[in-house]
Order: C-alpha cells, then structure tokens, then sequence
C-alpha cells in the first residue's frame, strides 16, 4: 500500500479511509471493516457506576465525571512526500483536571475514534488519583497508519497536529505522553513544535510539555521500561498474598511491543519464563521459553514478532488456551471476550494494554476463580514515571534510574495494598475497588473546592 493512494484533497477525509493493517489480533484483522460495535467508553462509564455505588460517592461527583470537561477535534492538512495534499483528522479529549492538568497519551492507529479517547481520556484521570500524583486525565490521537508513511511524512504529520492544538496543550495545562503508534521520538518533535511556537524566552522551559521524550531531549531514565516495571510490581505484591513463586513460573504475553516486551524481560529475570508471544502478525509457541531479551531486540529491528525463528507458529485459539501461571495482555482493548475466557488456563490476568478485558470476559474469569490486576492499577507505572520526568524538567534535574525505580516500586506497592485491602474489606473485585479509590480521592476535592461558581 502507498502511503498516497488515498490523499487527494478532494477526497472526504481521506485520512479515515485508510485500509486498516492487522492489529492487536487475528480477530481483529478479520472483522469486516464495518461500524464497531464495542461502546468502550460506556464499559468505562459502567465502572464508574458500579464504583460510586460501593465508595458512596456523591451524584453530583459522578455527574461531573460522566463526560469528558473538553472533546477537541482538529482536521489538518500535510503535504506528502510525493506533493498531494492529505487531510487527517485528530483528536485531544481532557476528561478532568481537579488533581492537576490533563495528562493522558497521543495514539497514531486506523481504528482511533473520539469515544475510545473519551475512555482512554477517563481511565487516566482514576490512574492520576489512585497512583496519588497530581494529574487529570487526557488522552488523543490521529486517526491513520503511521506504518503507511515514510518518516519525513510522520514527523511532519507530528507538527502540523501539534501545531493545530495549540495552546490546547500546555506543560501546565495538557501534557501528552507516548502510546499506540507514537514513541520518545514522535514526543520530541512536539515538544520541539510547541517550543517553537512560545516566546524565545520560553523554549527551555516548556519541555515538560511532553513526556516520554528521549533522555537527551529531557526525558527520564527509566521511562520506557516504566509500564512494565510497575506491572511487575503489582504482580510481586500479588504473588506475596496468594503464595506464587515466579522461579519456575509461565508466562503467556499478548502484544510485544514495549510494555508487553519489557514486562517480559523483566519477569525473565525473576524466573518466569515466556512460552507463548502474540501481536498482530500471530502467535507463537515454545514450551522451553523464548529468550525475552533476543525476542525484544528482534522485534526492535523488525517491528514484529513474524518470521521470529524461536517458537512455533500457533493459532489465536491456541495462544489463548496455552496453560501458563500468568497471561498479560499488553495489545489493545476488548481482546478477552467470553471466548478467550472460558479458555484461559492460568492463575492471574496482569492487564497491561487499557481495557484488553471486556465485562462479559471479566465475569467469567471471575467465576472461574482467575484474578485480575486491572489496568487502572497494573499499567499505571507509565503515567507515575512520566510524573517523575515532569518534576524532573520543572526542577532543572536528572534523576538516576536507581532513583526512578525506587520511587515507582514504592508508589505502585502501595497503591496495589490500597486497592487490594480495600477490595478485601467490601468484598469487590480488584477493579472496582481501584475505581472506587480513585473516585473517594476525586470526590473530596470536589467537596472541599465546591463548584464554581
């Protein structure tokens, strides 16, 4: 596919009509390119509900909460490399700023939609208040495939969105961070943008516009590992209370890009071995274990898992019903539908992509005694360290990453025994009792600032 054949200017948002590559699974791949029907935004909104409920949280709170303060759309245009001028439509949802400005990732993929970055936008602002950091939740995107263009046309993509946005992003008010598609190298010509579009006696001071931006550009060390690392955390705490020794354990994890990798090499350091690996090119199989590190780094070079010459090729099916002692899914929402669950064979779910459970799926493992660590909790390492980079470039400092994973293992024990007490003492799954927190924590602002005016 050229990146061009669908650009003329004269096409209605041609930037929609891109064909979809394979995604997160097989079956995604395989769906007929119609209307999608999963509402993630009214699952998000439905824990929400459940969550008020337990926590007794005031209607007006929830109210407030139900929809996003800000839903910004921007349809800009870009010239490609081959001179035809191509329309992409983008989009920034700030879901709530009480704790402190939006802060939520930018995502570059075919299937991006204003109501999926509504639920992303709102599972940032319950990551913000449980991980106890001041942050709101936001969340955007560009609807398009960024493996369809050269990299020229990606970093001015990059700009020209940046530069649509506006001063609706901010190291203040609205700071954007890495996610599907994007990476330290998409952040670093944002910030670049932005610092160009302030005062000259700005530029060194807004680099916390951005976070996730390489280390020489003001990022932090420990950033990339950082969703990963604190899913192992939160796995650690897990396993104290339920008895598990990770020597010797299984692993099966969906999705290797770099939250999926690097919880994966960091598990294979504690002795947990990776026997199945899938993204969206398949799955493969190897009951002695992959070499997480040689695996990663092929996936770096090549930019997926096919033609890996470690494992054997298996189906989706096969994947899902591989026995293992932990099953992460780090790919992207709604992969665990009643299906994958009545298939799983393993003793706990660490969910490091968003949503990678749907409510059908989740009933199920629950009845069939599987635990979750749920996403709210289990991925929000990548927010707390961006935090971290945050301070870091507000103060004119350099942590060391011994400092990082320092502060992120005590943040993320602490928020997993918050949650898991919490869970325990009203009798709620893990979910709900990390939503309930972070509304109980949202609510008490509210209370005591009152409503303007």
């Amino acid at each position: 596919m050229t990146p061009n054949s669908d650009s003329k200017i004269s096409k209605a948002a041609p930037a929609d009509s891109v064909a979809p590559p394979p995604v997160a699974s097989s079956s995604r791949s395989s769906m007929p390119a119609v209307v999608k029907e999963y509402d993630f935004f009214g699952v998000v909104q439905d824990y929400l509900d459940d969550a008020a409920r337990v926590a007794r949280i005031e209607p007006f709170v929830t109210t407030i909460l139900s929809q996003p303060k800000n839903e910004i759309i921007v349809n800009f245009p870009v010239k490609m490399d081959n001179g035809e001028i191509r329309l992409f439509k983008g989009y920034r949802v700030q879901h709530n700023n009480i704790l402190g400005p939006f802060k939520g990732g930018m995502r570059y993929h075919p299937h991006v939609s204003l109501d999926d970055v509504k639920a992303l936008a709102a599972m940032m602002t319950w990551k913000g208040a449980l991980m106890r950091i001041p942050f709101g939740g936001g969340k955007g995107g560009i609807k398009f495939d960024p493996n369809a263009v050269s990299k020229h046309e990606l970093q001015k993509i990059t700009r020209r969105f940046t530069h649509a946005l506006g001063s609706n992003i901010g190291p203040d008010y609205d700071i954007p961070a890495p996610d599907v598609g994007t990476n330290s190298q998409t952040m670093a010509y944002m910030m670049d943008t932005y610092s160009n579009m302030v005062g000259s006696y700005q530029k060194q001071s807004v680099k916390g516009v951005v976070t996730g931006k390489p280390v020489a550009s003001g990022g932090t060390l420990g950033r990339t590992k950082a969703t990963g690392q604190g899913a192992v955390f939160c796995l650690i705490e897990w396993a104290k209370d339920n008895n598990m020794k990770f020597e010797g354990s299984t692993i099966a994890v969906q999705g290797f890009g770099n939250v999926g990798s690097n919880l994966a090499v960091i598990l294979s350091k504690l002795g947990v071995s990776t026997v199945a690996v899938g993204d969206h090119t398949g799955y493969l199989y190897n009951p002695e274990g992959f070499n997480a590190h040689k695996l990663q780094d092929y996936v770096a070079a090549h930019g997926s898992i096919a033609g890996y010459p470690g494992g054997k090729p298996i189906t989706r099916e096969e994947f899902f019903a591989t026995k293992v002692d932990i099953f992460a899914p780090c790919a992207l929402e709604n992969q665990i539908k009643e299906g994958e669950a009545r298939s799983l064979q393993c003793k706990v779910i660490v969910e490091g992509a968003n949503g990678p459970t749907n409510p059908a799926g989740e009933k199920i493992l629950l009845d069939r005694g599987i635990q979750i660590l749920p996403d709210v909790l289990a991925n929000s390492g990548g927010v707390t360290v961006s935090y971290y980079e945050w301070v870091q470039n507000k103060r004119s400092e350099s942590w060391t990453e011994e400092e990082v994973e320092e502060r992120l293992e005590k943040a993320m024990m602490r928020a997993y025994r918050e949650v898991s007490d919490f869970a325990r003492q009203r009798k709620v799954d893990l979910r709900i009792a990390a939503y309930s927190l972070a509304l109980q924590r949202i609510e008490a602002v509210y209370k005591e600032r009152e409503i303007f005016p």
